[in-house]
């Protein structure tokens, strides 16, 4: 990659650190902040279901959404409620005697939000039902089993979600095109990076390996810190693994990225019949999600470069930015770690 096209991504990366700045510094907000909401309902009788409703905490305020069955549906118990460090958890216990096939599931505010709701329902007979639900249709009528190809939908869509919102990554990401040369250097650092968090991701989400969130969250964004001092490095003239071999330490990251991917799908809430099929498809949604992002600044530097000249500190510039974005996330997790 020679000096004008890496100049081009600083300028992109600068951009992109600035905007990063702007979203997250008043709001206090952590990098997966946007999470959706889970609606489980367990068949238990002949016409009676358990309600597990999930609802996500967005800057420690609960997501003003409600949950509304159809008429003839009964509540049978008050919703005993518990709150968790992310979210809301209210169970109860609801009779539907012509059964839940063909009613409707209301979420009043739902429209007024940027949060999906994952539906997921389970009758007697094992079947099971996996739907999102989106803010601008914000109600569901339940249907028989979907298949193969809805459920795929569904976890597509939530992998390419996560990764587009997903500003750590995508800043990790961005600062790894900064400090490689060339573009055969460029695909290996991306595919060692893609590997390694596909890796870990089927670990942990599948129960082979366990880590606590809070951490990886803290070491994810520090990750970033170690990425942009690199850069630094390498303007300066100075060489390490890094910068000699880069998609080493993209592997050796990849895999801490990926069990932040793991925590978010978890978070989810997998359709216990369909488990892999729900891995693969979000593991796929995260790589397509990270492909269009590569895509689009390979594309915005090829568009720019045919205009303007690169002031030649964009590099640094952008380095330090980034870096300074990364360590506002990652005092912010470790002040979250001891609250």
């Amino acid at each position: 990659m020679n000096y004008s096209i890496r100049s081009l991504l600083s300028c992109t990366g600068l951009l992109f650190a600035l905007m990063i700045c702007v979203l997250t510094m008043p709001a206090s907000v952590s990098a997966h902040e946007v999470r959706p909401a889970y609606l489980q309902i367990d068949q238990v009788g002949e016409a009676r279901f358990n309600v597990l409703w999930r609802t996500p905490l967005l800057s420690g305020m609960r997501l003003p959404v409600l949950l509304r069955f159809s008429d003839g549906i009964k509540l049978m118990t008050e919703p005993s409620e518990r709150q968790l460090p992310d979210s809301v958890v209210e169970r109860s216990l609801i009779e539907a005697p012509n059964g839940l096939l063909g009613q409707r599931i209301s979420f009043l505010g739902l429209q007024a939000s940027i949060t999906d709701v994952l539906v997921r329902v389970k009758l007697a007979d094992g079947t099971v039902t996996t739907s999102l639900v989106r803010p601008s249709q914000p109600w569901i009528d339940v249907q028989p089993q979907p298949g193969f190809f809805q459920v795929m939908k569904v976890f597509v869509i939530e992998g390419i979600e996560h990764i587009l919102f997903g500003f750590d990554h995508l800043l990790f990401v961005l600062a790894l095109m900064l400090i490689v040369r060339g573009t055969r250097v460029l695909l290996l650092t991306i595919t060692a990076f893609t590997v390694a968090h596909s890796i870990t991701l089927t670990f942990a989400t599948l129960g082979w390996v366990s880590l606590p969130s809070g951490p990886v969250e803290t070491m994810i964004a520090f990750s970033i810190v170690l990425i942009a001092a690199e850069i630094i490095r390498m303007k300066r003239g100075q060489t390490s693994l890094t910068i000699k071999a880069p998609w080493v330490v993209a592997f050796a990251f990849g895999l801490l990225h990926g069990f932040g991917f793991a925590s978010a799908l978890k978070d989810l809430g997998l359709p216990q019949g369909d488990i892999p099929l729900a891995l693969f498809s979000f593991n796929v949604g995260v790589e397509i999600g990270q492909l269009m992002f590569v895509t689009l600044i390979l594309a915005t530097v090829a568009l720019v470069r045919r205009f303007f000249q690169i002031p030649q500190k964009t590099v640094v510039a952008s380095a330090y930015c980034i870096g300074i974005v990364a360590t506002f996330w990652t005092l912010e997790r470790i002040q979250s770690a001891f609250l």
